[in-house]
């Protein structure tokens, strides 16, 4: 069992070579019963870790594990302060679930189209924003850059395909319905890029941290850059296509039936909430298990004197979530 694995401070009980590994890992840490974690039990957790790491822990692999996920949950790795509720990894399903439903729920309206894009990509940018690497500093005119980029790209999208529905005269009202339910992940998917190429694109220029095996500082690559926000964004890209096509789909093919329009039809809310509810919980430990939270790029494709500093033929980089 995984909890028998031998407690390693800062990794995972799971292997992050493997895709399998790595949606096990982040299963873990977006459990939603995180949110109910108290200040005391916080308190001994971090208590817990303090003495494995001064080598007097007397506790099990189990309830270590168990202790160092509640505080990444809560706290974050580099400036040591509580994540708000909300925003942490733990609450996106939550919290981003009722979102999820009203940006799927088909409108007429551009206000309300419009109403629902904001609040997504500003639950988005909170998120975010509190989860970053704060190792490197982010300004709040970067912040601010992708997050207008990413409201702006997310309402344009989504209002400028709502014109293009009410100037189609020619498609049936069944059919326009049908197309204002999928309006959500073209402007979702690329807002999310866009967010990540705004908010990030510092690191372009001044580059990020490479780490050797001993997990040791080598120098900034603007390359290995490149390679972590590539990444990062197609994860993002990918996020929102099961969260907003399978429930269009499934509500589609379920409102003809008999069954449905009968006894759930005055629950259709709360019945798409489920449907939601359900394929955020399995998206999102999918997108962000694509590729390993520390990825590795051979060493000779970094910069030439990057390549001087060690002899290893790989590095690992943080490409952020």
């Amino acid at each position: 069992m995984a909890d028998d694995v031998p407690f390693v401070l800062g990794s995972s009980k799971y292997d992050q070579k493997t895709f399998k590994g790595r949606f096990r890992h982040f299963i873990d840490v977006i459990d939603p019963r995180l949110l109910f974690t108290g200040q005391r039990k916080l308190n001994e957790s971090v208590e817990m870790l303090k003495d494995f790491q001064d080598g007097k822990s007397t506790f099990s692999n189990a309830e270590l594990w168990a202790a160092q996920k509640v505080k990444q949950a809560i706290i974050h790795p580099d400036t040591g302060e509580q994540l708000p509720i909300p925003f942490r990894m733990s609450g996106f399903v939550p919290f981003g679930s009722p979102i999820v439903v009203g940006m799927l729920i088909p409108t007429k309206s551009l206000a309300i189209t419009g109403f629902w894009q904001w609040l997504n990509q500003s639950h988005n940018a909170c998120v975010n924003y509190c989860n970053r690497n704060a190792t490197q500093e982010t300004s709040m005119k970067d912040f601010l850059t992708g997050y207008g980029g990413a409201v702006g790209s997310a309402v344009s999208i989504a209002v400028g395909i709502q014109i293009l529905i009410r100037k189609s005269s020619n498609l049936k009202p069944a059919t326009q319905t049908l197309i204002r339910r999928f309006i959500p992940f073209p402007a979702t998917a690329t807002a999310s890029v866009c967010n990540v190429a705004l908010m990030r694109r510092r690191e372009l220029e001044t580059g990020i941290e490479v780490l050797d095996s001993n997990n040791k500082a080598i120098g900034v690559s603007k390359i290995a850059a490149v390679k972590a926000l590539q990444e990062t964004a197609l994860t993002r890209f990918f996020l929102p296509m099961p969260i907003l096509i399978i429930p269009p789909v499934v509500m589609s093919f379920v409102e003809k039936t008999h069954w449905y329009r009968k006894r759930m039809a005055r629950f259709s809310i709360a019945f798409q909430a489920a449907i939601v509810l359900t394929s955020f919980f399995i998206a999102l430990p999918l997108a962000i298990a694509l590729f390993p939270q520390f990825s590795e790029i051979e060493t000779d494709k970094l910069e030439p004197e990057l390549r001087k500093l060690t002899e290893e033929k790989t590095v690992f980089y943080n490409k952020g979530l």
